[in-house]
């Protein structure tokens, strides 16, 4: 099976007796049961890479539109020499700091892996980030760490005029605490291709400061649809002839 954000449980995986493999066509996997794939002895997969620049262009696209004050005819600012921090330097992160050093942008970053080169800062912890950076770009994925961890204290560190982009996950955010920081900070964003639990909510409150895709569109484009098809076919035949596990999470 090739998935994007289909679902796959434990249900599911009891009725597909004679399935080897599920591979995630991108690179998150928080739609895939991983204990229960374990224990119907399938394997799973992702294809990390595949749609990294695709997400990371759309994060360029929604910074942009904020910083234009969403394209409503009054005067905006420039990315360029603007503080930039990218909260964790995988894929996509990598893409989102080439595209920034285009833009004239100073680039930190916040990841245990982040290389001290290449014209990145690597700072020593999120809190760090967030206080120092007028733009954060969020790529991290959602797990028992990170869910909920994009809260109140943390972006409140953000300067004035802070502008918090999301083309992660929707879980990591803590709307609640989102909601009320911008409702006491009228100078802070929040741009994402994730549409929050809370988006009416957002949308009545933040008119202006705030815009959500309708549907998940980070790996929307074209090319980054047959990257990453091609590169789900490939594990499969690498699999089932050769026994190749590369990318297997489970």
């Amino acid at each position: 099976i090739i998935i994007r954000s289909d679902i796959i449980d434990a249900e599911g995986l009891d009725a597909a007796k004679e399935l080897k493999i599920v591979v995630r066509a991108g690179a998150g996997y928080d739609n895939v049961d991983l204990d229960a794939a374990t224990a119907h002895n399938v394997c799973v997969m992702n294809t990390p890479g595949q749609n990294s620049n695709a997400v990371a262009e759309l994060a360029f696209g929604l910074m942009v539109m904020a910083v234009r004050n969403l394209y409503n005819g009054t005067s905006g600012t420039e990315l360029k020499g603007k503080k930039l921090g990218i909260h964790a330097y995988g894929n996509v992160g990598r893409n989102v700091a080439r595209i920034a050093k285009g833009f004239g942008m100073d680039i930190y970053a916040f990841d245990a892996f982040c290389p001290k080169k290449d014209g990145v800062k690597a700072v020593a912890s999120a809190e760090e980030l967030y206080s120092a950076c007028d733009i954060v770009s969020l790529h991290i994925p959602a797990t028992a760490e990170t869910k909920n961890s994009i809260n109140y204290a943390l972006v409140g560190r953000m300067p004035k005029g802070g502008l918090l982009v999301n083309t992660a996950r929707k879980e990591v955010i803590n709307e609640t605490e989102l909601i009320q920081l911008m409702e006491e900070r009228a100078d802070l964003k929040y741009m994402t291709d994730i549409m929050p639990a809370a988006n009416d909510t957002f949308a009545a409150k933040f008119a202006g400061r705030y815009f959500s895709t309708p549907k998940k569109m980070g790996a929307q484009t074209a090319e980054a649809n047959i990257n990453a098809g091609i590169a789900a076919a490939r594990q499969i035949v690498g699999f089932l002839k050769d026994g190749c596990e590369k990318f297997r999470v489970n």
